[in-house]
């Protein structure tokens, strides 16, 4: 499995962990292996779902781990960045060239600016990055300097994707503790991201919904 051959190799996670290093100086939340390993996990969870083949899981899983490498080199640009350096570390790993494309464009479209629905391998990916909202990837140990990035994720008291066949719908329910944010600042920096996730739903003829306490907000 090309998954787990990537997850063993120490020049792609020293990328990861230099990337977490460089976002955590900038002051943005955990982009570390923590945050690779479980977008991992929930792209595999949606294309599973949807009977997608072992391949096309493999490299969703992939690509999803090393998404964020570009980060070592500069936030702006790092989807396109990483897929540069993703094409010469996959060098290093039993992987074939059609794969070796279909991963590294999977990472260059993954950014909501720039990105590009391509197929269900970056379709799974988007939703599963987007999605990642948690307390668990507040850096920032000094509540009092918190940006707003750093308040809505703290907010996050629980994070659920689930995926509903009757109405064919992925939905994202959030507990948000409404005492540190609201709603409405939550859509303040991620509606771009929420919006890419219904494009991306509707590669699997899904609607693409989020859930608030139990509302539903999109």
């Amino acid at each position: 499995m090309i998954y787990q051959q990537v997850i063993e190799n120490e020049e792609i996670n020293a990328y990861i962990s230099k990337a977490n290093e460089v976002m955590k100086a900038a002051g943005y939340t955990d982009h570390s292996k923590i945050h690779t390993a479980y977008v991992a996990a929930r792209a595999g969870y949606i294309l599973r779902h949807f009977g997608c083949s072992p391949q096309e899981i493999d490299l969703a899983k992939t690509a999803a781990y090393m998404h964020d490498i570009g980060n070592s080199i500069a936030r702006r640009h790092h989807a396109e960045y990483g897929s540069l350096l993703a094409k010469d570390l996959l060098k290093q790993i039993d992987i074939s060239p059609q794969d070796t494309v279909t991963v590294v464009s999977a990472i260059s479209n993954h950014d909501e600016s720039t990105g590009i629905i391509v197929n269900n391998i970056t379709a799974a990916l988007i939703i599963a990055d987007k999605s990642d909202v948690r307390r668990i990837r507040v850096q920032n140990g000094n509540l009092d300097n918190f940006d707003i990035h750093d308040q809505v994720n703290y907010s996050v008291l629980k994070n659920e994707l689930t995926i509903n066949d009757e109405d064919q719908s992925i939905n994202l329910h959030l507990e948000i503790d409404t005492e540190i944010t609201s709603m409405y600042e939550y859509l303040e920096i991620f509606m771009d991201r929420m919006l890419m996730c219904r494009k991306a739903a509707r590669t699997f003829d899904c609607a693409f919904h989020l859930y608030v306490n139990s509302a539903k907000i999109l």
